[in-house]
């Protein structure tokens, strides 16, 4: 059984994209460039237009200097990435700054290039930005020029509001902050996480495969291994009692005839076990699945359950074993000193369970279990991991149409328990799961 340890190395996909930066800025631009026009011109308020069309005007000099610089798919490292967000964040505030500070409306607009950064840099510098931001924003609730008003009719803003305002911005950076790296952060764990799953599983269907090849091998090397054998033929009867050569001759036919009954034997092999190979009663799928995991220590112990009609045979399905057998080696790495393994069918349903009399799931995180990157049981027990393994497992039994149910049992005992179960309209119709799955005998 494989143990993933570690995850995909995805550093230089997870980078921000340079484009993506240049076309919201492209989005600020001409957001910030009608708003100015609007209040400058539309309702006539009094506005530095002449400062704050140079502001824009730098962060457009950016844009075509880093649009021509780099190519549109090129992406940043962390550091370059966070420098152009404290740019953004800069500009912004001086336009505030311009424009009445934290009075004006559009001043939670200082919260985006952190959630920008959020989603995309590593939680350090996303909290340098932060703080970045939230100087900027307390040095606006001191240090600005009054907001845009009618010309003779001031508009002074109590404390208390620009206060509220300071609040509102804080609060927005902090929790739209965080959700935005939580979500991109599990949506990243993911993708790794589905990502070492199909390696997995692409290996085991290579092995799967192995016994194809083994088949197309004979039938490519009987060719020419019969010509090598009717040349050794023909120069033992053209030597004849020749002592120099005679016995390497007939030695060379010999080994020659025993690879061909070899060669033989392994296409016999293949063409007869073909179907044998191919499809699994459930009581061979349980005993190939724990067999890896007998000679470690702990006493794996079969309990077969109830079984109605005829036993169900299923299609060899690696995902389905590996899935199974993860299981198995996890309920054994932290088992005190015996694992139970019990199956049943009816009807309705096939089932497979697996009981461990060890300490069982955590209860704080026995409803996350399943989830990449969870580790499931900690401390010193030997099994200790990341809880990849458990997602795997978890990844390929449920696309081949099972439930899984994770629980600590409540007898004397018996530790944690693992229920899988597939339905037997899945059984009787594989085409309504993704993947094969078992039909009845």
């Amino acid at each position: 059984m494989i143990n993933v340890q570690r995850t995909p190395d995805f550093q230089q996909s997870n980078r921000l994209r340079l484009n993506t930066l240049i076309r919201l800025r492209w989005l600020a631009i001409v957001g910030q460039s009608v708003a100015v026009l609007v209040v400058a011109y539309g309702l006539s308020f009094p506005l530095p237009v002449g400062l704050c069309f140079g502001l824009i005007a730098c962060s457009a000099w950016l844009n075509l200097m880093l649009a021509f610089r780099f190519p549109a798919a090129h992406r940043l490292k962390p550091l370059a990435a966070m420098g152009i967000l404290v740019f953004d964040s800069l500009q912004l505030a001086g336009l505030l700054y311009m424009t009445g500070g934290l009075t004006n409306p559009f001043s939670l607009l200082m919260t985006v290039p952190v959630v920008i950064s959020a989603t995309s840099l590593p939680l350090k510098l996303t909290a340098v930005l932060g703080t970045i931001v939230t100087a900027l924003a307390s040095l606006l609730v001191f240090f600005h020029l009054p907001l845009p008003w009618y010309d003779g009719s001031p508009l002074p803003m109590p404390f208390i509001y620009v206060a509220g305002m300071w609040m509102a911005v804080l609060s927005s950076i902090a929790f739209t902050g965080i959700y935005a790296f939580r979500v991109a952060e599990e949506a990243r764990l993911l993708a790794n996480a589905l990502a070492a799953t199909e390696l997995v599983l692409q290996r085991e269907q290579h092995l799967s495969a192995l016994d194809g090849l083994a088949a197309a091998a004979a039938h490519e090397l009987g060719t020419p291994l019969a010509t090598i054998t009717l040349v050794a033929r023909e120069m033992e009867k053209a030597l004849g009692d020749d002592p120099k050569y005679r016995e390497d001759v007939t030695l060379l036919r010999s080994q020659s005839e025993r690879c061909r009954e070899i060669l033989k034997r392994l296409t016999s092999l293949s063409s007869e076990g073909e179907e044998h190979l191919a499809r699994l009663p459930l009581t061979s799928l349980v005993e190939e699945v724990i067999a890896p995991h007998r000679d470690f220590g702990i006493a794996i112990k079969l309990r077969p359950g109830e079984r109605i009609g005829p036993e169900p045979v299923g299609r060899r399905n690696a995902g389905v074993i590996y899935g199974l057998g993860n299981l198995v080696e996890n309920a054994v790495d932290f088992a005190r000193s015996n694992v139970t393994v019990r199956w049943s069918w009816n009807e309705e349903q096939v089932t497979f369970s697996i009981i461990d009399d060890g300490p069982g799931f955590p209860p704080e995180i026995i409803d996350r279990i399943g989830e990449p990157y969870m580790s499931t049981r900690q401390g010193a027990e030997r099994g200790g991991g990341l809880g990849l393994g458990l997602f795997i497992a978890k990844t390929l039994l449920e696309r081949s149409g099972a439930t899984i149910d994770f629980r600590n049992s409540s007898g004397l005992g018996e530790g944690a328990i693992v229920n899988i179960s597939w339905p037997r309209e899945v059984f009787l119709h594989p085409e309504t799961a993704t993947g094969p799955m078992f039909d009845t005998a």
